[in-house]
């Protein structure tokens, strides 16, 4: 039994998983003014697809929908499969405020108001 698939085929298949990897996730990566989908992400990297993708390396911006979740630094790795893939140098998560460089104590009444009997 032979397990060759012809040229046609085998890009047929690819395209369909490329497909089907985005439409799964939300996730999109924002560097340069520029939106692009993401088709796999694990914890230190994540693939564009090779087609679209830019030459990335540099701070980038890392979506869940409209969720900013990290704040990455990247270089391109390497391509294969039609996908190009990227590392994470730093991945920073996102947070709503900056954070601040003193000690906050508990939260303390300002005055306080005696009873007047």
């Amino acid at each position: 039994m032979s397990t060759f698939v012809s040229a046609e085929v085998q890009a047929g298949l690819d395209a369909a998983r490329k497909k089907a990897l985005k439409q799964r996730h939300r996730l999109r990566i924002e560097a340069d003014g520029q939106s692009i989908r993401v088709l796999r992400h694990w914890e230190t990297g994540f693939t564009l697809d090779a087609e679209t993708a830019p030459h990335l390396r540099g701070l980038v911006d890392l979506y869940d929908g409209s969720k900013h979740l990290f704040q990455c630094l990247v270089i391109a790795a390497d391509e294969e499969h039609g996908e190009m893939r990227y590392e994470f140098k730093r991945s920073t998560p996102a947070m709503e405020r900056a954070p601040v460089d003193f000690y906050q104590g508990e939260p303390a009444p300002v005055a306080l108001l005696e009873q007047q009997s």
